[in-house]
């Protein structure tokens, strides 16, 4: 894929490589998630709840490497979507 190189700054040609990233589970010391499971502690029952929501569609992404000076960087592609990145051979 020929495309331009911060590193090189010049279009060269760059090896490709599909990276799509899954939603991450969040992280266990956030004030928010600590305050949550306080309020769940006890006989208090459930708190608010979840709303029914779309699942969002991952981001696709694809990892280019130039072959002249192997330089990587990433790049999102086509935004955000159901189903993973295909490269056409």
């Amino acid at each position: 894929m020929n495309v331009y190189c911060p590193k090189c700054r010049k279009r060269t040609d760059h090896k490709v490589k599909v990276t799509t990233t899954k939603i991450k589970p969040g992280r266990t010391l956030a004030l928010g998630t600590r305050r949550h499971k306080r309020k769940l502690a006890g006989y208090h029952g459930k708190v608010k709840g979840k709303a029914k929501v779309k699942k969002q569609g991952i981001r696709n992404k694809i990892m280019l490497e130039c072959k002249a000076c192997k330089y990587k960087f990433e790049r999102v592609i086509s935004g955000r979507m159901k189903k993973k990145a295909e490269l056409k051979k």
